[in-house]
């Protein structure tokens, strides 16, 4: 079946999460991915991130890494800056995530390489973006989780600060990055040029903020955290019960009353601390403690069949092992398996998006670094001569 991105050959110039999350998703869509690492050590998350496989390949890498195809080349050296050249003038899309300035100096800059192809769409995903007074800073997502503001609404009110247990800023940079490109590929075609795309971590993870910005301009209060709280409904959240949590979207009139009656609490429909929501969200606090009186007389799938049941929305708090190993995720083929060269078969997250007609797939594993070298230098129209020579001098590898 046609790939919708089949048509497109994007260069992953990233390490790391944000790029290469990015330049993994076009992937899966059918994108042409080829990853272009340092010679000798490769992305970072090679050596130094994730927990090891048991062959010893870094889980990290393996996780944002597939459906690529691997050419190390050390663009310090003419030679090797050359080979990437040829490469640009056959590409549609290029993603980096340097701090602001090293692509310049290494001479593959948005300037340089339009230059070379006026079709090429260059994104670039950075701490703080290219402009602006902490343009130059590094960037990591704990750092822009904690100057976005996430990290003051997360957590437990009154507790020590806590960032979100995903690299949500790393995440969501990747996936705005994708939206920009697809947008740039389509304005493309009525225009025949490409573009300049400038994201961050920083807003990425701000542009998240939108219940809490809400607040603040509504009220002039300074959003707090809340725990697994909703900041603009009550009942919403995760309640203690006998053996663990479950949690209630009871977030309009009609679900927080077949909530109470699920409960055998209709009284709490005439409490005055409960009658609107906006009762509810003032009280919050007494209004869980109400709630959880009932609930931890029964385990968590006791109380989720019966609330469903009402029809009130509800479900489990479960771990990863739980999540991974449930029927429905299985359905949806959120968990798939694919051949890694050294590691053999290895489990992958699934594609979250299902196109109906032209469905993104796994097709490859995560690569060996340097292992298409060859394919894509002779791809380029190197003889096995040249690439010996550029290997030979470590242009290549």
């Amino acid at each position: 079946m046609t790939l919708a991105l089949e048509h497109l050959t994007v260069i992953d110039l990233t390490q790391v999460m944000a790029g290469p999350s990015c330049c993994q998703l076009l992937g899966d869509l059918g994108a042409d991915v080829i990853k272009v690492e340092p010679v000798g050590s490769g992305d970072h998350t090679r050596q130094s991130m994730g927990h090891r496989m048991p062959h010893g390949e870094s889980s990290a890498f393996l996780a944002v890494n597939r459906n690529k195809r691997s050419i190390a080349l050390d663009l310090k050296q003419e030679a090797a800056r050359e080979a990437f050249y040829r490469l640009v003038r056959g590409a549609d899309v290029l993603v980096e995530n340097f701090r602001p300035g090293v692509t310049r100096r290494l001479g593959v800059d948005y300037p340089v390489l339009s230059a070379i192809n006026g079709r090429l769409i260059y994104a670039s995903i950075s701490g703080f973006g290219q402009t602006g007074p902490y343009a130059g800073r590094p960037g990591y997502d704990l750092i822009a989780q904690a100057m976005s503001g996430l990290m003051s609404v997360t957590g437990e009110s009154g507790g020590e600060p806590a960032k979100c247990g995903v690299p949500v800023a790393d995440l969501s940079a990747g996936l705005y990055c994708a939206v920009g490109i697809l947008t740039a590929c389509i304005a493309r075609e009525r225009t025949g040029r490409g573009q300049y795309i400038d994201t961050s971590l920083y807003e990425a993870a701000l542009a998240l903020s939108v219940w809490e910005t809400a607040e603040l301009w509504a009220t002039g209060h300074v959003p707090g955290p809340l725990g697994s709280a909703h900041r603009m409904s009550a009942p919403y959240q995760a309640l203690r019960t006998r053996d663990g949590h479950v949690t209630v979207g009871a977030n309009n009139p009609r679900l927080w009353q077949r909530l109470c009656q699920v409960l055998g609490r209709e009284d709490l429909l005439g409490d005055p601390r409960f009658t609107t929501n906006a009762d509810r969200l003032a009280n919050r606090e007494e209004l869980a403690g109400e709630l959880e009186s009932v609930l931890k007389g029964r385990d968590t799938d006791e109380w989720v069949a019966l609330l469903l049941g009402a029809g009130v929305p509800a479900g489990p708090l479960r771990d990863y092992r739980q999540v991974c190993e449930d029927p429905h995720t299985l359905a949806r083929e959120m968990i798939v398996r694919v051949n890694h060269p050294v590691e053999g078969e290895v489990r992958s997250l699934g594609i979250p998006v299902k196109l109906s007609g032209t469905p993104g797939q796994v097709r490859r594993a995560a690569p060996m670094l340097g292992e298409h070298t060859d394919e894509i230098l002779a791809g380029l129209g190197y003889s096995p001569p040249q690439i010996a020579a550029l290997r030979e001098t470590g242009a290549a590898a």
